[in-house]
């Protein structure tokens, strides 16, 4: 094959102005340089008649059927008000008094000045925790899981459930967020954390698929999951209940009952789906981790679990700021209705422990487990300023606090989390 030069290329001005047949213009005389130019001036007709005739600066005419020209008259005919009516400032800058949590009218293009530093120190932090599942080397897994005497079948089963909930859960959380809570939500630097948060879910999923191929299990198996195992659909059937009117794309807030659904949506994904659904599993998981079983498995748990603890903190936070900003909704008989669905998490996950252990396994039984997820709940309610409804229940697994970093689960109100590192640093 022969290596064309510029030469083999006819010059584009060439090919169109031979497309349309133009009579050959007659070429004008030079005047002398001393010839006197006549006084006589042009009129604008027949200025207008040698402009339709003329090609453009840029090698085109102004006929009305050119691409070029019509969209130089449609932009000459934009007007810009339109895009401001929904906005309160108009053309203003934003003030920081003019944010709010929901329901706000500022210009939520407009990131800076901050309210809630608290939020972007949550991206920052998020940022700086960032990771890959590829990362991980999965090779000792998969000689561990084709191993015949290599996992017990309860082992294999907690894998197996494991990966089921969270591959589907990870996909909800995200659809929740992107369809539902980012629109509603009306403050920009919260919104750049939610944007954050979601790709950390779509990390989080990739991660479980990572694990699934890696491990050559079926996959309609164990993404189907929670359609086809009652403790896993149960949990999965609770979470979607809250999202069935936000995902509607014509509701809105800005009235009590609206809010409330918003706040309900809210609670039911961080502080339920996200803040007691996921323990029983990432515990489990992680005990197999300590005990030098299915370490890549263990370590994006662990990498996925520092993510959904900030995930968690954060939607408490700005559950919290909604409540002091509009102290109307939180009324008796809702804070009643929040503490209910809290314990309905809670018994869901506690029957999903009971399924999933059976009988003892990774120095845990149920019982364990069913003492440690009513602290979770304890701990939930108390974020929320809600009275706890277990006392007396302790953390029976204190490794988990170091693990999953649950000392440090509070809100910025309270204080910030500051040891978040990249997934490549962190050291096992």
């Amino acid at each position: 094959m022969s290596i064309l030069s510029w030469d083999d290329f006819d010059d584009d001005s060439q090919k169109s102005a031979t497309k349309t047949a133009q009579p050959a213009p007659v070429a004008p005389q030079k005047a002398p340089v001393s010839q006197v130019v006549s006084d006589a001036q042009p009129t604008p007709q027949s200025v207008a008649a040698t402009q339709s005739n003329q090609p453009s600066a840029a090698g085109r005419t102004t006929d009305s059927t050119d691409p070029l020209v019509r969209a130089s008259k449609s932009l000459e005919a934009l007007d810009i008000a339109p895009g401001l009516e929904e906005l309160e400032m108009g053309a203003g800058r934003v003030e920081v008094d003019d944010k709010a949590m929901i329901n706000c009218r500022a210009d939520l293009n407009q990131l800076v000045p901050f309210k809630y530093e608290w939020a972007w120190q949550k991206y920052l932090d998020g940022c700086a925790n960032h990771w890959m599942p590829q990362e991980v080397n999965m090779n000792h897994d998969i000689a561990l899981w084709k191993s015949e005497n290599g996992l017990t079948e309860d082992e294999r089963t907690i894998i197996k459930r494991s990966l089921g909930f969270f591959s589907t859960a990870d996909s909800l959380v995200a659809n929740n967020l992107v369809l539902a809570i980012y629109r509603l939500i009306t403050n920009p630097e919260c919104r750049q954390y939610i944007l954050r948060q979601a790709f950390e879910e779509a990390i989080h999923t990739h991660a479980y698929q990572y694990c699934i191929e890696s491990l050559s299990m079926d996959e309609g198996e164990i993404f189907n999951m929670y359609r086809e195992i009652p403790s896993v659909a149960r949990k999965a059937a609770w979470g979607l209940k809250y999202t069935q009117s936000l995902g509607d794309p014509s509701f809105r807030t800005g009235t009590p009952e609206t809010d409330q659904d918003l706040l309900r949506n809210m609670i039911a994904f961080y502080c339920v789906l996200e803040g007691i659904f996921f323990y029983c599993g990432f515990s489990q998981i992680l005990s197999m981790g300590r005990r030098n079983k299915m370490n890549g498995v263990a370590e994006q748990f662990q990498y996925i679990l520092r993510d959904e603890s900030m995930h968690v903190n954060f939607g408490i936070d700005m559950i919290n700021q909604i409540k002091i900003e509009n102290p109307h909704l939180w009324t008796k008989e809702f804070q009643e209705e929040v503490i209910q669905m809290i314990l309905e998490g809670t018994l869901l996950e506690i029957e999903y422990a009971r399924d999933t252990m059976p009988r003892g396994v990774l120095g845990m039984n149920a019982s364990m487990m069913e003492e440690y997820l009513k602290f979770i709940c304890n701990r939930r309610l108390v974020q929320l300023g809600l009275p706890e409804q277990y006392p007396g229940v302790n953390n029976p697994f204190q490794w988990m606090s170091e693990m999953m970093d649950l000392r440090k689960e509070k809100n910025f109100f309270e204080t910030r989390v500051t040891d978040y590192q990249t997934g490549g640093a962190l050291s096992w």
